[in-house]
């Protein structure tokens, strides 16, 4: 037991005695400095981060400071935390312009922003931002070997940003079932495909168009009936010319002989 105590005791003793704790406990910011570096340079970005914190408003102006905040930066883009990591790493675009690292802080800085992005079902702000950061890197480097990992990510952003849209269209919708109101699914279903033409959700919300045109028919008041048929045939029209092969086709062929026999019973 005593030969187990006195292991713990001297393992105890040397871990305390470590270049970085000694570093930490140490007012010599040079010793920091180079301390932080060797962590950075093991891969050990947590404790770098640590010596980093201490020391980064001592080094600002100084000529190893943009080596120091571009480690710093990579250190909390290693460890995932990404609010920290494009803050730095926009302060470093702004403090070093002329940084051979310049261009890939740019594209790191807006990277961060576009891991802060939710999920589509929460608020959009963050995506947005994010959309707005990696098109500026997309335009202020339109050479860089970045472009296609940048141009790749605004595009999914934007998906984001569509089905966030789309399904609040849909909710419409499913409101609409429960009220038994489809004029407000008919107005947030054109106003989604207009501002989304290309959209990957654009055949569905042109089905849906369709199915709440009918929909809307039945429920009106005898005398609009005919002519709001007529409207739904026109929409139905619109989804088979834009997607002959839609995969709602034969949902929607069912609708159209439904209008249509309506349609023969207001003509006699």
């Amino acid at each position: 037991m005593n030969k187990v105590f006195f292991v713990l005791l001297s393992v105890l003793l040397i871990s305390s005695c470590s270049p970085f704790q000694k570093a930490m406990k140490s007012e010599d910011v040079a010793l920091k400095y180079t301390v932080a570096e060797e962590q950075y340079e093991a891969g050990k970005y947590d404790k770098a981060i640590r010596l980093f914190e201490q020391i980064a408003p001592s080094f600002r102006g100084k000529p190893q400071a943009e080596k120091l905040f571009y480690m710093f930066a990579q250190s909390y883009y290693k460890t995932n935390q990404y609010y920290l990591a494009g803050y730095q790493f926009e302060s470093f675009v702004s403090s070093y312009p002329k940084s051979e690292k310049l261009e890939e802080a740019a594209y790191l800085g807006a990277f961060c922003y576009s891991k802060l992005a939710p999920v589509y079902s929460l608020d959009q702000t963050d995506t947005n931002r994010a959309i707005d950061k990696m098109q500026n890197f997309i335009d202020t480097y339109p050479e860089s070997t970045y472009q296609k990992d940048a141009n790749l990510i605004v595009k999914e952003l934007r998906e984001k940003l569509e089905k966030k849209a789309f399904e609040i269209a849909k909710q419409h919708y499913t409101i609409a079932e429960a009220v038994r109101d489809y004029n407000a699914p008919l107005v947030a279903l054109d106003n989604f495909i207009s501002d989304y033409p290309g959209t990957p959700f654009r055949e569905e919300a042109y089905y849906l168009r369709f199915e709440a045109s009918f929909e809307y028919a039945k429920r009106s008041v005898d005398a609009k009936v005919k002519i709001r048929l007529e409207e739904a045939l026109v929409a139905y029209d619109k989804l088979i010319k834009l997607y002959p092969e839609s995969k709602f086709k034969e949902k929607a062929d069912k609708i159209k002989a439904e209008i249509n026999k309506m349609l023969q019973q207001y003509s006699k």
